[in-house]
């Protein structure tokens, strides 16, 4: 047995590339386009997993876009998505100057969560040791729900 991927659904598949793309450096992979069963399926990996996803497919991210219109709940009750950063400090700054907001700070230079447009959450860890507590996020509240 070996992990393929972890399925999201999204309502606007523009704004979960914008995010997913754009603000979380994710590259898309593959995409899958059906006219019969009226969806998009758009496979990302992270930049570190390129070589292994090219080769076998894996770990990805699949973003399910129906596309007709449909109502999704839950985001949390989802779980998370985790990626590891070489910076988390460096990865936080870039996705607050790109409009993210930061729900959990990284406080403890190890740990922060962001949201997805679609409400779900994808935890940052610091790759390595924890980085020394810096402002201004030592003492940044956490804003909403992860």
């Amino acid at each position: 047995m070996r992990y393929l991927h972890t399925m999201v659904r999204v309502a606007d598949l523009d704004a979960a590339l914008d995010f997913y793309c754009n603000k979380m450096k994710l590259v898309e992979t593959r995409r899958v386009e059906s006219e019969k069963g009226r969806y998009t399926l758009v496979f990302l990996a992270a930049p570190g997993d390129l070589p292994k996803a090219s080769e076998t497919k894996a770990p990805l991210v699949e973003l399910t876009y129906n596309w007709d219109p449909e109502t999704y709940t839950g985001g949390r009750n989802f779980g998370h998505l985790a990626y590891q950063v070489d910076d988390i400090y460096e990865t936080c700054q870039s996705l607050m100057e790109a409009g993210v907001t930061i729900n959990r700070p990284p406080r403890d230079g190890y740990m922060a969560f962001v949201k997805s447009p679609d409400g779900i959450s994808i935890e940052i860890l610091q790759a390595g040791e924890a980085k020394a507590p810096a402002e201004p996020w030592a003492s940044m509240p956490n804003t909403g729900s992860w």
